[in-house]
């Protein structure tokens, strides 16, 4: 900015005070339009929030109602095992609200929290969650292939975390399988671009409901067959988000998933 000022009150070189107005008023342009996209993010963001609130909340405050209402028949009747029952459910309903607003206190400060991007070893993240699974369960039988050489640029607390979500998803997507089977590595994608991915061969999901696959407490499963709360996903896909990258699935019933993402720097 400066030498552009310098050569306007010189009157020198117009060719390349053109080129310069040029080129500042590009990055302006870009950063406009990353100031937009930041907004329209957040305003997204805040949607889903909205939601997550006036729904996923209101299935275990239900809940809640229904047992103190229950609690109080049985009480009124001096029915002491009935009334320790439904005290039970509602001390586990209170529970599962307290974990859901954990959830979503975890997913809102991935949006706050400041980024220190730098180069961070996926490979190397992946085996040490892994091994960490492994060591938990000893006897189950499993095969890991991981890629060497998962370099990526980002923020090492955050890329931890996305790394840590995906290698325990397809740790427990697989439990019911005889042998567990779970590849990362990395392709080139459609412009050239680095594709990193994480494969499982476990329960996967129908297709036709990937478009939830990535929100906020949406499952693929009933959480008899398999327990969470269908926030580690949602937390995946910003913290890719957050680093500018894309994420997709592909998956069929029973044949495992494989999760996609880029992560071109925050």
């Amino acid at each position: 900015m400066a030498a552009l000022l310098e050569q306007l009150r010189e009157g020198s070189d117009p060719a390349a005070a053109e080129q310069e107005i040029l080129r500042i008023t590009g990055l302006l342009e870009d950063e406009l339009n990353q100031r937009s996209a930041d907004v329209a993010a957040a305003h997204k963001e805040l949607e889903n929030f909205s939601y997550s609130v006036s729904h996923d909340l209101r299935a275990p405050l239900s809940t809640i109602d229904g047992f103190s209402r229950l609690l109080e028949g049985a009480s009124a009747k001096g029915d002491v095992e009935r009334s320790k029952h439904y005290l039970q459910r509602l001390r586990l309903g209170v529970a599962n609200i307290n974990e859901l607003i954990g959830a979503l206190l975890v997913v809102s400060r991935l949006l706050r929290a400041p980024m220190a991007v730098q180069a961070v070893d996926l490979g190397a993240l992946a085996q040490a969650a892994l091994a960490a699974l492994q060591a938990a369960e000893p006897a189950r039988l499993a095969q890991v292939d991981v890629q060497p050489g998962l370099i990526a640029q980002g923020d090492p607390a955050l890329l931890k975390q996305l790394v840590e979500h995906l290698a325990g998803n397809a740790w427990k997507f697989s439990a019911k399988k005889d042998k567990t089977f779970i590849t990362v590595g990395s392709q080139a994608g459609a412009d050239g671009e680095t594709v990193y991915f994480v494969r499982d061969q476990g329960a996967g999901f129908d297709m036709a409901h990937a478009e939830k696959l990535f929100g906020i407490f949406q499952r693929m499963h009933v959480s008899s067959d398999f327990p969470g709360l269908g926030a580690g996903l949602a937390t995946v896909q910003r913290i890719v988000t957050r680093h500018g990258g894309k994420i997709w699935a592909e998956a069929a019933v029973e044949e495992g998933a494989t999760i996609y993402f880029t992560l071109p720097g925050a």
